[in-house]
């Protein structure tokens, strides 16, 4: 196991300069944001696009995968989280097409992961985005094993406001349906696991991990702090608004000794990767990267 960030928050800072200091600070693997270039405004931690995946030649692919490797330097996947089961279709064909390139790109440069979301239609019920998947996923899964690679999907139901609930934009965050997911496509879609949600969501994450172990093909430490006051004011059904808060690795309530036992005890096979949306770290670079110590310090006893 490697110990490395995903490089999302650095969004003005070119991917060399970010995998510079990231290897002068100890750590040994990225997972590279690749959103469209120029996209526009994008909600908050979204929109990076240290590679240009749409242009991206095969002799650039071999470079930047080259040129990373010899800064001692692993990629652990190729990250694009949009919502492709967008209630637009036009969006939702847009964001599809664009995971169709990050999939090229990943295979142009021997990426064998791509992390992403299944996406979901807030408005709609669980079972209702379930048979929606059903009808959308089958080309994606197609395309990816056409490029020979593996799907992660992070177990995040994206509700942060309004706008995303009540069922959020991501249904893939529950046992309930993450069964029906490796059930049906489990030969090429695993978990992208984050723990953190699975604190709010008051999902077991030590069961969590026994039942989905096998199919943990990525994992990402990010920690969650619970605003009691928040909690005590709007109640569970408010579904997080205004009472999840997003910490570094070591600042929430993340119980990391156990997640770690268990990881290992069901043999999983990956690195972990920081994500950082801390608000108490951010607005500058360097900021950020002080987070990303914090998170590291934290980390860094069980990584080895």
């Amino acid at each position: 196991m490697k110990l490395g960030i995903l490089t999302a928050p650095f969004a003005e800072t070119p991917l060399m300069d970010v995998a510079d200091w990231a290897a002068a600070s100890g750590f040994e693997v990225l997972e590279i944001a690749c959103w469209p270039v120029a996209r526009g405004t994008e909600r908050r931690y979204a929109g990076t696009a240290h590679i240009d995946v749409a242009n991206l030649s095969d002799g650039q692919a071999t470079e930047i995968a080259d040129e990373l490797r010899s800064k001692g330097l692993a990629i652990s996947g190729l990250g694009y989280y949009p919502n492709p089961l967008h209630p637009d279709p036009e969006h939702r064909a847009e964001v599809i097409g664009h995971l169709r390139h990050v999939m090229t790109a990943a295979r142009k440069m021997g990426v064998p992961v791509v992390n992403t979301f299944m996406g979901g239609d807030a408005a709609r019920t669980q079972d209702e985005n379930w048979d929606e998947a059903r009808r959308v996923w089958p080309d994606i899964v197609r395309f990816a094993q056409d490029n020979g690679l593996r799907i992660t999907i992070e177990n995040c139901p994206m509700i942060f406001g309004r706008d995303e609930w009540p069922a959020g934009h991501n249904i893939a965050w529950s046992p309930y349906i993450w069964r029906r997911i490796l059930e049906t496509w489990g030969d090429t879609i695993g978990l992208n696991f984050d723990p953190s949600h699975l604190v709010w969501l008051m999902i077991d994450q030590e069961r969590f991990i026994r039942e989905f172990g096998p199919h943990i093909l990525h994992f990402q430490a990010k920690d969650m702090e619970i605003d009691r006051d928040g909690l005590y004011v709007r109640g569970t059904l408010s579904s997080g608004i205004g009472w999840q808060i997003p910490r570094v690795p070591g600042l929430g309530e993340v119980q990391w000794g156990r997640i770690f036992a268990d990881l290992y005890r069901v043999g999983y096979p990956g690195d972990c990767i920081i994500e950082h949306e801390d608000r108490q770290f951010e607005g500058t670079d360097d900021l950020l990267k002080r987070g990303f110590l914090v998170a590291r310090d934290t980390l860094r006893p069980f990584v080895k």
